[in-house]
């Protein structure tokens, strides 16, 4: 797999190259109109300064050859022809003896012509009855050309060079920090989960580091969470298995009532243990994020109405049911099975602290998207410096026969459901308020 700093780097790199390579290519291009541009206008010049010349020079021979003078005679740089003839194409002078064929003068202006099979840029000017042609050739040109090319070129390769090299080391120097929290990463143990002290750090890896370190938070209070769970179950099993032993120990040594009577005490035992793990493992996926989604979507009454007749095993009477004449038929947006079980395990807590004689009463209201169940029971209610510990697993308070898991239950369905839990003790009975999202019509 290649590495991030070399995807980046050829990245940035084929497109930093790409947009040198153009803007050498209009520079060079540029360059090159402007370099046959001055070598025009130097045959240009050079012919100029010969019709001035001639002027000076005594009367040259009107027919013939004419003569021939140096480059140095008529002032010409060195490479370029030069040749003066009549209206009538006589050749008066030239500056050159090769090429052998004379340059053609017929047109005026800029003309490229073949002489002895080699191509020349030439230019001839009219000055009275005298036609001066100046003229180069097109190799000496070209290689004066890509000379200069070659010298402007050698300067923005080296600088593209330099470019992609500081592009390397500087896209290194930002993944520093990547490295180092994955050198950090790669030093920890297995088993550690103290969260990350990496300075200084960018901006935009600060929401990286702050991730990580959630993550390790809410592993590390998984594990916690676990580990609290087992010690618990460990403690709170020990007691109904060591009850059901002794029982059965004491049926097997007598006969009769006794017997009997040990027999039913050690099926209580089994049923509280079998209650026990039933809640234990309820906690466990719900704190799990395991899903409760089977498609089953209920109202609000239809909630109630369950958790009633799965809490009052059999005693319905007990609990009383209040709607009103008006309320909202839009189903709960949370699994039914969670919001069953929050709403049973309620009404369970209530009827375990409320006389055998006395009656629990359940509450139902819908106001705009939640439903707010009220529970009260007829106890002797809760100390204030003990409202606090109910959610907490196996709690209890001197006068609760349940296993402690109940309300811990409620309190974590409630965070995972985006509920509201509210618990209000007064000397007449504990009042518990329990709100559910609904979804919209």
């Amino acid at each position: 797999m290649m590495s991030l700093r070399l995807r980046l780097s050829l990245t940035l790199g084929a497109a930093f190259a790409l947009i040198w390579a153009l803007a050498a290519a209009w520079m060079l291009s540029d360059l090159r109109n402007q370099m046959m541009f001055s070598l025009d206008q130097r045959l240009v010049a050079s012919a100029r300064m010969v019709a001035g010349l001639m002027e000076q020079l005594p009367a040259l021979p009107s027919k013939g050859e004419g003569t021939h003078f140096s480059a140095e005679q008529l002032n010409i740089p060195g490479g370029m022809a030069c040749q003066v003839s009549s209206l009538r194409g006589e050749i008066l002078a030239r500056s050159h003896t090769d090429p052998q064929q004379t340059l053609e003068a017929e047109k005026m202006g800029f003309h490229d012509q073949m002489i002895d099979g080699a191509p020349w840029r030439s230019f001839t000017l009219a000055r009275g009855d005298l036609r001066i042609t100046t003229a180069d050739r097109q190799i000496e040109r070209e290689a004066l050309n890509m000379s200069i090319l070659l010298a402007a070129s050698v300067p923005v390769g080296v600088a593209l060079l330099g470019c992609l090299c500081l592009l390397w080391l500087g896209i290194g120097q930002g993944l520093a920090p990547l490295n180092r929290m994955r050198d950090a990463l790669m030093r920890r143990s297995a088993d550690s989960l103290e969260p990350l002290q990496i300075q200084p750090l960018p901006s935009e890896l600060q929401p990286l580091l702050d991730t990580q370190n959630q993550l390790f938070q809410r592993i590390g209070k998984t594990i916690e969470r676990e580990r609290r769970l087992t010690g618990d179950a460990a403690h709170e099993l020990r007691s109904p298995l060591t009850a059901i032993k002794t029982h059965l120990q004491v049926a097997r040594m007598t006969d009769g009532a006794a017997r009997d009577q040990s027999l039913a005490r050690a099926e209580e035992g089994a049923d509280r243990m079998h209650r026990t793990l039933e809640q234990l493992l309820l906690l466990a996926r719900v704190e799990g994020s395991l899903s409760f989604d089977d498609g089953v979507q209920c109202s609000a009454e239809q909630v109630a109405k369950l958790a009633i007749q799965d809490a009052a095993s059999g005693d319905r009477r007990r609990i009383k049911l209040h709607m009103p004449a008006k309320f909202s038929d839009a189903p709960v947006q949370m699994p039914a099975v969670l919001s069953i079980a929050a709403l049973r395990n309620l009404l369970d807590n209530a009827l375990r602290h409320t006389p055998v004689d006395g009656s629990v009463e359940l509450s139902l209201e819908t106001t705009g998207s939640r439903a707010r169940f009220l529970v009260r029971d007829h106890g002797p209610g809760i100390a204030d410096d003990d409202l606090q510990h109910l959610t907490q697993r196996f709690w209890r308070n001197g006068q609760s026969t349940g296993c402690g898991l109940g309300l811990a239950i409620v309190q974590a369905i409630v965070q995972r459901c985006g509920c509201t839990l509210h618990f209000d003790s007064r000397p007449d009975g504990l009042r518990v308020e329990l709100t559910m999202p609904l979804q919209p019509l």
